[in-house]
This record gives structure tokens, C-alpha cells and sequence, in this order.
């Protein structure tokens, strides 16, 4: 891998992570990035991340053995139409969009098309944008890859020995059946998030009783409604058609559980909520998700002066990076009352022992 030359277009947290991922783990160094942010370019020119930069497309990208778009769907869609007719013969053209019918239907449409791999790396942070992209972010997530008309054989196996090196778990499915598979799991989550938070903001009180105790759970379950607006607007509009009947079946079940309370039928609540906990139990562990995860222990303390204090001292003599450090207020079902939020697994796992063995009782959010 180390002699491709690769085209980045959107130097964000996706393509700021895999040109570092690229350089550092594969040893690509020839690497021009694209995008309309002067700031992201320099910053990663300066890094030493991409060879080049320019905030337009231009003959370094036409000779680029693999070309990646790591811009939202519509955008993407954009530049598959500039770059599809210029691009070398060979050259393998993929993206990172979170949804592939669209984009894939593009390049299926086309009458000559590139060599062209859909891809979507499921992993993500709460953060956007180069400055918070890191080269580890793709280690140990699945990455999906969307064959189409013009994927071969030898394009498919590049994407998948790529993705292997930059940590990924390489996962091949088609368009369709990805987009329904992560309407359910991500598209309808955030929206049941954004719904949820809205649902809590218009039946608020006045003097915003309910925002000060939606803590603990609610803070847990909604966290992901923070994510970017405009990136979820272009998501949900490209995949309008599963989200909207995966949305019906929610509700049908909303309506059913709804049934069982006017009926005071005690056995179908408590079915539903045991099928529910069977399930959840059963989710893989040690897997990253769409859904951005969140490293965060917490721990029983006692209220005296200097805790979090001695606490945070602990952490950080050991090498231990603290992203947040709050006092939860709303626990009613918590265990602990500080909440540490850490930057990645590995920080959580050396926190959890290295308190645990200094006496504490801890405990992981999951």
C-alpha cells in the first residue's frame, strides 16, 4: 500500500482520521486532500498528515490510484459527476456517506463509470471537523463495503485489505439492505433522540424544572441529539424511504404498549420490557457503532472537600486524559454519584482498574 498515491475530498473528522490512519499505519505519504476549509488544509499539511492541499479538485486528484469522498451524500454526488469522466484508468473511487442507495443507484446509472466501492466506516465522535480527527478511529469498527456495476474483483479486495490495515473490520453488504440496516439502528435512533428532547423542551415548566432534572438516563439515551443538524438533515432525506417505514413500526409498537396500559395488562408490559433487556444484553460488545460511543465510569463518593480533586490528581499522574468530570445530581437509576468521561476504551479500562484498586467502587456506564 505504501507506494499509492490517494485523493481525500473533505478533510473533516472522516477524512482527517483516515489520512492519518493512511499515513500512520499504512505508510501512504503521498496523500492530497480537498476541501473548502484553508484552515483544515494547512493545519494537515502542517501535520505532516497529506503531502498537499487545495480547495479544489485538480490533476493531483485525476492521477490518484484511490480517490475517497468523504463529504456529506449530496456533495458526494456532486463530485462522482466532475470527477467520474477524469479520474485514470484504475482508479478506485469510494466514499464514506452514511447511506449507499443513493449514490450507488448514481454510479449504476452512469454509462461508463469508475471503478467505484461504497463504503461506510461505522464510527463517528461527537466532535467535527479535521482538528478532532485521530488516526485510531477506525480501529476495531466495522467498516460496510457497497459493491455496484463497476466494482471487480481486484477493487473490492484493495478496499478490503485497506480497511484491514487501517484497523477496520471490513464488512461486505448491498446498498438496500445497508440503508435499512442502519435506518434501524441509527437514522430512527437519532430521530427517537431529537423527538425525545423536543418531547421534554415543549412540556417543560416555566422555570425549567424538567431541564434541570433530565439527567442520569435521559442525558444518556438523548446524547446523540447533539450530533450536527445539517449532517443528519442530508442523512434522513437520503434514506427518507426506510427511516419513514421503520418510523411506522415504531409506532405501531408505541400503539400496542399503549394498548396494554389501558387494559392494565400487566403480563405484555413486563413482556415487553423483558423481550427488550434480553435483546439489549445479547448487543455485541467491544464493537464500535454508528452511534458515537461514550467511554464513562462513574464512582461512589463521599461529599468532602477536595474528592474530585484527589480524584482528577489520581488520573492524571497516571497518564489518564479526562474529556468531563461532573457531580450527577439525578441518579434515580445510576450507581455513583461522579461521572468521568474519558476519551477512548483504553482510558476507561486503565481508569476503572486504577481506581477500583485504590479503593473506590466503581462502576461502567453502559
Amino acid at each position: 500500500m505504501g507506494d499509492k498515491k490517494i485523493a481525500i475530498i473533505g478533510l473533516g473528522l472522516i477524512g482527517g482520521s483516515l489520512a492519518k490512519a493512511l499515513s500512520e499505519r499504512l505508510g501512504i505519504y503521498d496523500i492530497t486532500a480537498v476541501d473548502l476549509n484553508t484552515g483544515s488544509i494547512e493545519q494537515a499539511v502542517k501535520d505532516k498528515t497529506v503531502a498537499r492541499g487545495f480547495t479544489e479538485v485538480n490533476e493531483y486528484v485525476w492521477n490518484a490510484d484511490i480517490i475517497f469522498l468523504c463529504t456529506p451524500v449530496k456533495k458526494a454526488l456532486e463530485y462522482l459527476e466532475t470527477i467520474s469522466s477524469k479520474v485514470k484508468p484504475g482508479c478506485i473511487v469510494t466514499d464514506v456517506c452514511s447511506t449507499k442507495t443513493e449514490i450507488l443507484g448514481c454510479i449504476n446509472g452512469m454509462r461508463e463509470p469508475p471503478r467505484f466501492v461504497g463504503g461506510h466506516p461505522m464510527t463517528g465522535s461527537e466532535k467535527e471537523g479535521y482538528s478532532a480527527s485521530f488516526a485510531h478511529l477506525f480501529e476495531n469498527a466495522y467498516y460496510i463495503l457497497t459493491p455496484g456495476k463497476s466494482t471487480d474483483d481486484s477493487a473490492l479486495k484493495c478496499m478490503t485489505e485497506l480497511v484491514r490495515g487501517i484497523g477496520g473490520i471490513p464488512l461486505v453488504m448491498e446498498a438496500g439492505e445497508h440503508d435499512r440496516v442502519t435506518g434501524s439502528v441509527s437514522h430512527v435512533p437519532h430521530i427517537i433522540a431529537a423527538a425525545l428532547v423536543n418531547m421534554v423542551k415543549e412540556t417543560d415548566s416555566p422555570d425549567g424544572k424538567m431541564q434541570i432534572l433530565a439527567a442520569g438516563g435521559f442525558k444518556d439515551i438523548t446524547r446523540i441529539a447533539s450530533s450536527s443538524p445539517g449532517i443528519w438533515e442530508s442523512i434522513v432525506l437520503s434514506n427518507k424511504r426506510h427511516i419513514m417505514g421503520i418510523l411506522d413500526g415504531y409506532m405501531k409498537i408505541l400503539k400496542e404498549f399503549n394498548e396494554y396500559m389501558e387494559k392494565d395488562d400487566s403480563e405484555k408490559i413486563y413482556s415487553f420490557f423483558e423481550s427488550s433487556k434480553i435483546y439489549r444484553d445479547n448487543l455485541a460488545e467491544g464493537k464500535k457503532s454508528l452511534l458515537y460511543p461514550l467511554y464513562e465510569i462513574a464512582v461512589d463518593v463521599v461529599d468532602k472537600p477536595g474528592i474530585i480533586g484527589e480524584i482528577a490528581t489520581l488520573l492524571g499522574q497516571n497518564g489518564i486524559n479526562i474529556k468531563n468530570i461532573n457531580v450527577s445530581n439525578s441518579r434515580e437509576f445510576e450507581q455513583g454519584c461522579l461521572t468521568i468521561t474519558l476519551p477512548d476504551a483504553e482510558s476507561e479500562n486503565f481508569a476503572f482498574d486504577l481506581l477500583s484498586n485504590r479503593g473506590y467502587k466503581v462502576y461502567r456506564n453502559r
